[in-house]
Parts: structure tokens; sequence; C-alpha cells
């Protein structure tokens, strides 16, 4: 009997949908976000939208002035895109490594409910290569360009060399324009933060304008380090990897879970969305978009947004409460901002030049789902301003499920913002409406 009521307990900590907070005069997005006060659950809200997929001939629903439709379909959990010089489109078909550390009842439920989610799916550890060839907007071409990775993620073409991010370390290989798969073994660039824990196991990769150096975004071991600060080294940071030695260095550190890294066209800051800490209330933490500057410490796990101590977290580091960065945008607690691409394109409206296409992913410590879309933030003079603003919506059907779920976004040679989604297994374009 008294199994069955730990296990009850367990059970209703995990799934129970809690309680919605009143939000009051609490204000999620912008540069200027108003928080409330922390509400630290005993019980936290899990409340995980039932990933079902999209029905035939459904689609996400577009913004005023713009059309969507499929770009390719019947991929294996796409998570991540890069778009090579001559067009052609990587996707990563990707998911979590095994994680034998993580055991226990509370591991187990978690488990069971990102496997609702569409999360629970084994890692195809593939890079698939997508070519529109005649410019219709509809990928003919579909190839496997490398396998047997581990937990793929983030890419970037310098020259004649192909960098991937896996879940542990930066390898490359030899790239020639055109090709369609690459045969030659990887070649190790430096490792990164790994398992066997690996809490946060996507890799985004970035490299500088001259080539010379890489930024890797790594999230945390945690959500506010339980599991030991020894298990937290080089995590929640993005680190600078010199391409021509392989030296790792911490660039940035106390950004949770930083997944996209871009730069700013205007500026060449590089910026990153990431995300925050969950537990303490459904208005909290906001996810963020925030420019990254070399040396920062953006709080985390000891603060959030800026010197907001975290009670949580013992023991306290007010010396570094006091020096935590304040992000430059707030996205919204719990949306899951994952991908970040600023727009120089020239077909989509001239509103969308300049600024920031977000992808979020969606919420599962919330009582209300908040995320599960598309969103576009205005920039002026190289910083984000004014309202976030919906681009894809529909995601989540009228029941709650998930149709869909959006991750890496990218503009293609023609101009068109592409977006994968790993629960649709569909890789959406969206252009002008005609």
């Amino acid at each position: 009997m008294r199994k069955q009521t730990v296990a009850l307990a367990a059970s209703l900590a995990l799934v129970s949908l809690g309680c919605a907070q009143h939000p009051g005069a609490v204000v999620e997005t912008g540069p200027q976000p108003v928080l409330p006060a922390p509400d630290k659950q005993q019980i936290p809200t899990v409340n995980i939208a039932p990933a079902v997929g999209w029905p035939q001939r459904a689609a996400p629903a577009p913004a005023s002035g713009l059309a969507v439709a499929p770009f390719a379909k019947d991929l294996d959990h796409p998570r991540w895109l890069y778009v090579l010089p001559n067009g052609d489109v990587l996707v990563a078909e990707t998911n979590a490594p095994p994680k034998p550390a993580e055991k226990g009842l509370r591991a187990w439920f978690m488990k069971r409910a990102m496997k609702k989610a569409g999360a629970g799916v084994p890692s195809a550890n593939r890079i698939t290569l997508l070519r529109d060839a005649d410019g219709d907007g509809v990928a003919e071409t579909r190839s496997v360009f490398l396998q047997n990775l581990f937990s793929p993620f983030g890419m970037a073409l310098i020259g004649d060399q192909l960098y991937v991010a896996n879940a542990d370390a930066v390898v490359r290989f030899p790239y020639r324009q055109g090709d369609r798969s690459i045969s030659a073994a990887p070649v190790k660039v430096a490792d990164l933060p790994g398992g066997p824990i690996n809490h946060h196991w996507t890799k985004s990769l970035v490299a500088s304008a001259d080539g010379k150096r890489l930024y890797v975004g790594v999230g945390s071991n945690s959500n506010v380090g339980e599991n030991g600060m020894e298990n937290e080294v080089d995590r929640a940071a993005v680190l600078e990897i010199d391409v021509a030695t392989g030296h790792r260095r911490v660039f940035a550190s106390g950004l949770r879970n930083p997944v996209g890294l871009a730069w700013e066209p205007k500026t060449g800051a590089l910026f990153a969305v990431v995300n925050e800490r969950d537990e303490i209330g459904d208005y909290l933490v906001p996810d963020y978009l925030t420019s990254v500057r070399e040396g920062a410490f953006y709080g985390w796990p000891y603060s959030y947004y800026g010197k907001n101590a975290d009670e949580r977290v013992k023991p306290p580091h007010p010396d570094l409460v006091a020096r935590a960065v304040v992000p430059d945008y707030a996205l919204g607690a719990h949306v899951a901002a994952l991908g970040l691409e600023f727009y120089t394109g020239h077909l989509l409206p001239e509103k969308h030049r300049g600024g920031a296409f977000i992808g979020l992913h969606g919420s599962w410590n919330r009582s209300e789902p908040a995320g599960y879309k598309v969103v576009f933030v205005p920039f002026v003079d190289g910083r984000p301003q004014g309202e976030i603003q919906d681009v894809l919506t529909g995601f989540l059907d009228d029941k709650g499920n998930a149709r869909g779920r959006p991750v890496g976004v990218v503009t293609d040679k023609a101009g068109a913002l592409l977006v994968a989604d790993d629960v649709g297994n569909i890789v959406w374009r969206v252009t002008p409406s005609r």
C-alpha cells in the first residue's frame, strides 16, 4: 500500500496540471518584461500537448500576407536546418541520446511524458540532404548526407569543411559543392560536455565571419543545479572553439539552455535564444532573446532575468548575482524558444528584413499551453524593439493536441523561411501569399 501511495504521489507531481496563476500586471514579452513573484511548485505543473501529427492536407496557419506549404515530408524527427551555398538544405534528423544516468521514479514519469509529447523516439542520428533543383518550393531529391552520428544538431560550413555538433563533440567532414552524401570518416575538432546525464543535449553551432572560430550553445545538466555544480562544468554557456587548434573556452556563461545562435546582420553581434528555468510558476521565468557578450554572466542558476535571486539554489552566490546581465528581450515563460534566424532576404515582406524569426517549440511546465508557433521580433539599429508577432500558428488543434512543434528556422536560397517540425516530421516553407 505504501508503494502505491508513493507512486501515486510521484505521478501526481509529474502529471498534475496545477492551478493557473493570475498574471495581473505581468508583462511576458518585450524589452521590459514585468515579472511576478516566484511561486515554488511543490507539485510541478506538467501539461504536455499529446503529439498526434498533421491530418492529411492540414498545415499551420500563416500570418496575413504569408503562405505556407510543405517543403519535405515523412522525415524522422527533423530538428535543425542548414542551407548550403548552392541552395541544398541539410536537416538533422535527431533526438536525445540514451541517458543511462537518469534513474528513479521521477525519471520514469518524465520519460513517459516526453514520449507523449513526441520526443521519445530513438535518434535517427543522421543528416539528410534536400534538393529543390527546379525551384518550385518542394524538395524533389532526398539523400542520406551523413549517418551514424551521435544526436547531431548544429552545422556550419567553413570553406570546404563541414562542421557538425554532435551531443558530445564537434566533428568535421570534407565537402565539395554539389555532394549528395559524404562517406569520409569524421575528424574530431573538440570535445563537448556530454554524458552520462546530458540533460540538455542539443549543441547548436555557428562560425565566425572569418571562419577562425566556432561558437557552440551548451545547455545545463539540470533545472537549477540540483544535479550538482560539478556536473555543470562548461555548461549553461556559449563555448568558443579555435578551429585550427580545437582549443575550447567559455565565451559567455549563466545561459541555462542557449539553443539558437545567430549573427545580427547590422552590428555583427552574436545573439541567442535561451530556455530559462521551470517550476516557479506559469509566468516565470521568461525564455529570452539576447546578445551574447564575451565574458558576460547571465544569472543561471543563482538568479534569473538579471538580479532576481533564485532562492532554491544553495549555497547562494550574491557576487555572481550582482553582475548578472539582464537579457535584451523576453519571449514568454516556458515557450521553449529553439530556432533563431535573422532575415536578410528579399522575398518576404519588407517589415521582416533585419528582424529575427524564432521557433517556439511549446511549453510543458505551464497550466495553459504557450509557444507552439513561429514568431518574429522586429529589430531597430541592431536591437530588438516592438511587439512580438505571430508568423505561423495552429500547431495545436482545438483539443489541445500537438499536430506539430516548430524547432529550427532558416532562410533558403530564394529567401523563403524554412521551419523544421519535429512532431509533424515536415519541413515547412513560408512565402508571400499571392
